[in-house]
């Protein structure tokens, strides 16, 4: 339980409740886990992901892939990238462990489910979902479908390509892209919910699609209900449920704004934003916004390929994005005394509390987020 999130992170893409149910103790320790992981540009990462087998091994296996996956969401790899290169690591730790077979700790309880020294695999749906643009992108390596309950209450399973398990190697991941409306419930969850060795998979998906269509008054409940309805006796294998609802940011939350291809249009894109924290009453972010806007605009124009696009967004934080046609990443580094350039990035780092740059069908996009200072009272005399 130590390698599971403790709390689930604060973001405003979705609102989340989530259950770990372990198997009984015959079956020793696994290897389910799942995810919430906030990215850039307001998005969230939702993952759930199952390791073969029971005992210490699995354990230790997931908290590294659940650790690889946090890693890779940080560079904001697509959702079929992201897995790729899951895929890859669980093969080396396939290979890793050949030929080291050990005897179980003391108190490890064994079971014939327990893979083999070397023997690795594992299977993990990773969704990243936009609340600007209400759009959810799912791609899955062997794990069972996601679940989608509209707001009338429809529920349906998302049918997403199946995607080889993690760790077989050779074969492509697809995404799949789709529209969420606000309010969406998304639900992701472990096969230990809906399969056992005394029940049809079909009958548990039937039982999950009705327990979600039930009015429930918080996701907390509705985790419960499910959790309740779909399993009939104690699993013999761990489950991991994972229940997200949408929400949308609203279109007065975000400002963009088209930037020509000419070094006279960074002093219009420094006043668009300028006017914008003013209608959102955040100009104590003036100053500050005003450089990082100088910068990453500056920096499209003179080594990126039109079109390029100014965006704001203002949620709990302040974001400012720059994108365009050019898939060449810039890197910060330190100017030395004597250079008139690459102090433009080491600057934006200082002024905000994050950036980074993420890819793009059509190119990239350069990002900086800066934290809002909550109103203060007045100082007391």
């Amino acid at each position: 339980r130590s390698l599971l999130p403790q709390s689930l992170p604060e973001q405003v893409a979705v609102e989340v409740a989530s259950r770990y149910l372990a198997a009984g103790a015959r079956a020793g320790v696994g290897g389910d886990w799942f995810d919430v992981i906030p990215l850039s540009g307001a998005r969230v990462a939702l993952v759930v992901g199952d390791v073969v087998g029971h005992g210490i091994h699995a354990s230790a296996t997931m908290g590294r892939l659940r650790t690889a996956v946090r890693t890779l969401a940080d560079i904001d790899l697509p959702p079929d990238e992201l897995l790729t290169h899951l895929d890859d690591l669980v093969a080396r730790l396939a290979t890793e462990g050949e030929g080291t077979a050990r005897t179980p700790l003391e108190g490890e309880t064994t079971t014939s489910e327990a893979p083999a020294a070397g023997d690795v695999g594992a299977t993990c749906l990773y969704a990243v979902y936009d609340p600007v643009s209400r759009r959810c992108t799912l791609a899955r390596a062997g794990h069972p479908l996601p679940a989608v309950v509209s707001p009338d209450g429809t529920v349906e399973l998302l049918d997403l390509p199946a995607g080889p398990p993690l760790g077989l190697g050779g074969l492509p991941f697809e995404a799949l892209e789709t529209e969420l409306p606000e309010r969406s419930l998304l639900a992701l969850y472990t096969d230990g919910l809906i399969e056992s060795r005394d029940d049809d998979v079909d009958d548990g998906v039937s039982r999950l699609r009705r327990a979600l269509a039930t009015p429930a008054a918080s996701l907390d409940v509705l985790c419960d209900t499910v959790l309740g309805a779909v399993l009939l006796q104690r699993p013999t294998d761990d489950v991991a449920l994972l229940i997200a609802r949408t929400r949308a940011l609203s279109a007065d939350r975000v400002a963009a704004w088209e930037v020509a291809p000419d070094p006279s249009a960074v002093a219009e894109a420094r006043k668009n934003a300028l006017g914008r924290l003013e209608s959102w009453g955040l100009t104590d972010a003036a100053f500050a916004t005003e450089l990082v806007v100088s910068e990453l605009v500056t920096n499209a124009i003179r080594h990126a390929e039109p079109p390029i696009q100014l965006r704001l967004i203002h949620d709990r934080s302040l974001i400012c994005e720059v994108s365009d046609a050019s898939s060449t990443a810039p890197h910060m580094r330190r100017a030395r005394t004597f250079d008139e350039g690459g102090r433009g990035l080491l600057l934006v780092a200082q002024l905000t509390q994050r950036w980074g740059t993420r890819p793009t069908a059509t190119g990239k996009t350069i990002w900086a987020e800066q934290t809002i200072d909550p109103v203060r009272p007045p100082l007391a005399v």
